[in-house]
């Protein structure tokens, strides 16, 4: 197990908000791509680098819903994507290289969460493919122009629902195995974090650090599909079935979870490192206790299982590092 893994005491925690880790930051020579850009914590993370100064662009599988959320942020540029079609990441990713800009910030943010069960047009289950594939596929796409920045890092969105499954080698289509919308959540959430291990270590001489982090729990439209039962299991609900508010619940403001996103991604605390899994703003302790809220799981950060993961990854969209389509 690395070592690295383990905190930094950062000197900010739960309550720290999007604002305060972005204070001070002038990002007007970077270039990022921030993934579900247009709604919850990745509109935070994409409006505070706007407002920093960097030109972001925000892929969007629903073009015109993105330009409505953001028309009233300058710096921002929308360009269809679609994470679960390969032909769609491949177009954007052409479109960009073909600026010759360097990418300096990789954000993947969007995901699913809990859906019932629905495939891609290859078969493979929608939340393995969006939340993992999709972003896996647009990386080793933009590679060359991660390259090109020399400073690029490459943001992840996991969760703590990464405690819920490791990655099934053998089936994580659940071809197999009956369908299970939260061990596929899971599995899906445990790909971020393992991409993150792979990433760092491949593109580390290249000064491609990776990174993945749990925001917290908050209430965002990522909780979409989730029923009655659902919400009481997050506890989102209290004993009569009403949804709690956010302090009530005792979750994350918007605000308050895009900070580890944007901390991951511009914060100078994190110079020489990369391959860890964060929450709170720092990095994540190991752990294997079932008491414990926080903390990262060993299947999530095992170089071993990043490697498999990654042949895997290669396999199943047949793209690679700085390959173009």
């Amino acid at each position: 197990m690395p070592t690295r893994q383990a905190p930094v005491h950062s000197g900010f925690d739960a309550t720290t908000t999007a604002k305060e880790i972005m204070a001070g930051r002038h990002l007007s020579s970077t270039t990022a791509i921030v993934t579900g850009g247009y709604s919850g914590l990745g509109l935070e993370a994409a409006r505070m680098l706007a407002s920093a100064g960097a030109s972001v662009i925000v892929p969007a599988r629903d073009v015109a819903r993105a330009n409505g959320a953001l028309q009233s942020i300058s710096g921002i540029e929308v360009a269809p994507l679609d994470l679960m079609d390969p032909d769609s990441i491949d177009a954007f990713a052409r479109t960009f290289l073909a600026t010759g800009k360097p990418l300096h910030l990789l954000l993947n943010s969007a995901g699913i969460m809990a859906p019932p069960l629905q495939r891609d047009s290859r078969g493979y289950e929608s939340q393995f493919s969006t939340n993992h594939l999709g972003h896996y596929h647009l990386a080793m796409r933009v590679w060359s122009a991660l390259r090109r920045a020399n400073g690029a890092r490459v943001v992840s969105v996991s969760s703590l629902g990464h405690r819920l499954s490791a990655v099934d080698f053998e089936d994580p289509n659940f071809e197999q195995r009956p369908y299970d919308k939260w061990k596929a959540y899971g599995q899906s959430k445990t790909a971020n974090a393992l991409f993150a291990v792979e990433a760092d270590r491949l593109g580390e001489n290249d000064g491609i650090r990776a990174f993945s982090l749990h925001p917290g729990a908050i209430f965002t439209p990522l909780s979409r599909h989730l029923d009655l039962e659902d919400l009481r299991r997050v506890g989102a609900v209290d004993a009569d079935g009403k949804i709690l508010s956010t302090e009530q619940a005792g979750f994350k403001t918007v605000e308050q979870g895009a900070a580890t996103l944007l901390w991951c991604a511009t914060s100078p605390q994190l110079d020489g490192l990369g391959g860890v899994y964060c929450e709170n703003c720092d990095v994540a302790s190991v752990t294997t206790s079932n008491e414990e809220r926080g903390g990262v799981r060993p299947w999530a950060v095992d170089p071993g299982m990043a490697q498999q993961l990654w042949d895997l990854s290669r396999r199943l969209t047949g793209a690679q590092p700085g390959v173009a389509s």
